[in-house]
C-alpha cells in the first residue's frame, strides 16, 4: 500500500501511532499486500494484452489521451511491483527488517532499503495522481479543441516534475538533518505528509469538476454537430458521463481509505498516551483501515484498467502482427474502423449518402472519439447507430 507512514517507519525513533499501525499483524499485513499487489498486476496486465478475436485493423494514430491512460496503468504496475519487492523482503528477511530500530548502527542498508522501497512506492503512485489529473485536463481541452499529441510532452514535464520534486522535497524535510533525528516534532512530519497527499486531493476536488464541464462541452458538440440532440446523442453523451463517474469512483474506492486511516492516527498522534481505553474504538478503526489500505491501493491497477476499457476478456493472442492494440483503441467501440475520418458519409432512408469535409465535422468527431476510446463494453451498437458516426 502507499502511505507516508512507509517513510515515517524508516525513522528509529517513530512516533507512536506509526508504531501501532507498523507492528499490527506484520506478517499478515505484508501477505495481504503481496497478495493484492499479485492479483492486481496479472490482471491489469491481462486486460493489457491484445486478445483473440479481435478484427485486425491498421494501427490508428495514438491520442494524448490513450497514451495517458496507458502510462496510468504503467505507474499501477510498477507500483505494484514495488509493493510485492518490499513485503516480500520484510517477510523473508525479519532480521533485516529489525535493524532499522536500532539508533546506534553501523549497517545503513536496512534503512537505506526502507527509504528507497518507500520512495519508489510513493514516487509512482504519485505519478499516477498526477496522470490522472492530467487526463481530466486534457479531456477538457480535447472538446475545447485545445490539446492534442503535442500537448503529451508538456503533461509529461508537469507530471514526473511534480511527483519527484515533491517527493524529494518531502523526504527531505523528513529525514532532515538524519534519520536518528526525524520525527522528532510534527515540523517533520507535516510538510512530508502535506506532499505526499497534495496530487490525492487535487484529483478528488478538482477532476470531478473538470469531468463535469467535459460532459457539458461534449453535449454542446453533438447538439452542434446536426443541429439537433437526437436520443443517440443523448446516449453517447451518457456513456462517456458513465465513464467518468466510473475513473472517479475507482478513485475515491481506493484511496478513501487512506485519508480515513490518516485522519485517525493523527488524532492519536495529538493524544499524550493513544493506549487509553477511551481511545480503544479509534485504534480499531485505525488498525482495520490499515489492513483496507493493503488491499484496497494495489488493486487500483485493475479496477482502473475496467473503468477505462471493460473487461477485455481471457484469450490472449501472443501472436505478433501489425494490429489494433487496446489502449490506443480510439474507434473500436465509437467510430468504426477509422480513428481520425477524412470525410463523413452519412445516409438516410431516402437520400443517398453526401459526403462532408468541414474542419469543424473533423474536430468534433475527432473529440467525441477520443473520450470514448478504449470502450469494449457493447457500446458498439449505441455509437453505430448514431448519425455522427454512421458511416465511418
Amino acid at each position: 500500500m502507499a502511505s507516508p507512514r512507509l517513510e515515517t517507519y524508516c525513522c528509529p525513533n517513530r512516533d507512536a501511532a506509526t508504531q501501532l499501525v507498523m507492528n499490527f499483524q506484520p506478517k499478515v499485513f505484508c501477505g495481504v499486500c503481496i497478495g493484492s499487489a499479485s492479483i492486481s498486476l496479472l490482471l491489469t496486465i491481462l486486460q493489457l494484452l491484445p486478445k483473440k478475436g479481435q478484427n485486425s485493423r491498421k494501427m490508428p494514430k495514438a491520442s494524448s489521451s490513450s497514451t495517458i491512460l496507458l502510462l496510468i496503468s504503467i505507474c499501477d504496475i510498477l507500483g505494484g511491483l514495488g509493493m510485492i519487492f518490499r513485503s516480500t523482503v520484510w517477510l523473508g528477511f525479519p532480521d533485516f527488517i529489525a535493524n532499522i530500530s536500532v539508533v546506534n548502527r553501523t549497517d545503513v542498508w536496512p534503512s537505506a532499503f526502507c527509504v528507497g522501497s518507500a520512495m519508489w512506492i510513493q514516487l509512482l503512485y504519485s505519478a499516477g495522481f498526477w496522470w490522472l489529473f492530467c487526463y481530466a485536463v486534457d479531456s477538457y481541452l480535447v472538446v475545447r479543441r485545445s490539446a492534442g499529441l503535442s500537448t503529451i510532452v508538456l503533461y509529461h514535464m508537469m507530471t514526473w516534475g511534480l511527483a519527484v520534486m515533491l517527493c524529494v522535497e518531502g523526504i527531505a524535510l523528513l529525514y532532515y538533518p538524519s534519520l536518528s533525528s526525524c520525527e522528532n516534532g510534527l515540523e517533520h512530519a507535516i510538510p512530508h505528509y502535506i506532499t505526499t497527499y497534495a496530487p490525492l486531493l487535487l484529483v478528488l476536488v478538482v477532476n470531478p469538476i473538470l469531468f463535469r464541464r467535459t460532459v457539458s462541452a461534449v453535449a454542446s458538440l453533438l447538439k452542434g454537430r446536426q443541429g439537433i440532440y437526437t436520443e443517440n446523442e443523448r446516449r453517447l453523451g451518457t456513456e462517456i458521463q458513465i465513464r467518468f463517474f466510473k475513473i472517479m469512483l475507482v478513485f475515491v474506492i481506493c484511496w478513501s481509505s487512506n485519508i480515513i486511516n490518516e485522519s485517525l492516527l493523527f488524532y492519536l498522534e495529538m493524544q499524550p498516551d493513544i493506549n487509553e481505553m477511551p481511545l480503544k474504538n479509534i485504534r480499531s478503526a485505525a488498525l482495520i483501515t490499515w489492513i483496507i489500505m493493503g488491499v484496497l491501493n494495489p488493486m487500483q491497477g485493475f479496477l482502473f484498467t475496467l473503468a477505462f476499457y471493460g473487461w477485455t476478456g481471457w484469450k490472449v493472442d501472443l501472436k505478433w502482427r501489425k494490429r489494433e492494440i487496446p489502449w490506443e483503441s480510439m474507434s473500436s467501440s465509437t467510430v468504426g474502423e477509422n480513428t481520425y475520418p477524412s470525410p463523413v458519409n452519412y445516409q438516410s432512408n431516402t437520400h443517398d449518402s453526401k459526403k462532408i469535409s468541414t474542419t469543424d465535422s473533423q474536430q468534433t468527431d475527432d473529440a467525441i472519439s477520443m473520450l470514448s476510446e478504449g470502450n469494449t463494453s457493447g457500446d458498439d451498437r449505441l455509437t453505430r447507430s448514431s448519425p455522427i458516426y454512421q458511416g465511418w
